[in-house]
């Protein structure tokens, strides 16, 4: 347990630096914005778009990214019941939620996690669109940090999962 400790106390540090401040209100109504394009509803339009609009990269996109989320979903919902981290707010008194958070527990992120598997799979079949899926997928990372639902490691852990997940689904269906 010890190994964690100094992990846990950045993740606090962290978590302090980033909502102990005079603007915290006005960042937390930006982060909600932020935060919700990443609440699930958006990538299932983005698939039926890709897949109305070109037909045939556009249905490879949406079938890798179901698998992608086939694969993601069980390990996420494993790894939250597993660590049953408690999230930040519950951690520490001088930290507040500005939001109430979808389930009990924190570890991984799982807006994260989805953000990243998006941005993986818009990069794969929609290279034009540059850096862009990676800088919202962190951006949403970073909202819920700064809603106060996360700490730094859970945000690493969601990107890792989510990408991970787009990867191997890619490779499966040779996408």
């Amino acid at each position: 347990m010890k190994t964690i400790q100094p992990i846990a106390r950045f993740d606090l540090a962290f978590s302090l630096f980033c909502l102990r401040h005079r603007f915290n209100e006005p960042v937390a109504q930006m982060s909600k914005a932020v935060s919700h394009t990443g609440d699930g509803h958006l990538y299932a339009v983005m698939g039926l778009l890709a897949w109305g609009f070109e037909p045939r990269v556009g249905q490879m996109f949406l079938m890798t990214g179901l698998v992608a989320y086939f694969i993601e979903l069980p390990i996420y919902w494993l790894a939250k019941n597993s660590f049953k981290r408690r999230r930040p707010a519950q951690m520490s008194d001088l930290l507040t939620s500005f939001i109430t958070p979808s389930d009990q527990y924190s570890l991984p992120s799982g807006h994260t996690a989805a953000a990243f598997l998006m941005a993986v799979l818009l990069q794969h079949f929609y290279p034009e669109f540059g850096v862009f899926p990676f800088v919202w997928a962190g951006l949403i990372g970073l909202s819920r940090i700064l809603l106060g639902v996360h700490f730094f490691t859970d945000i690493v852990l969601g990107a890792l999962l989510g990408m991970g997940s787009a990867l191997f689904a890619i490779d499966i269906l040779k996408g």
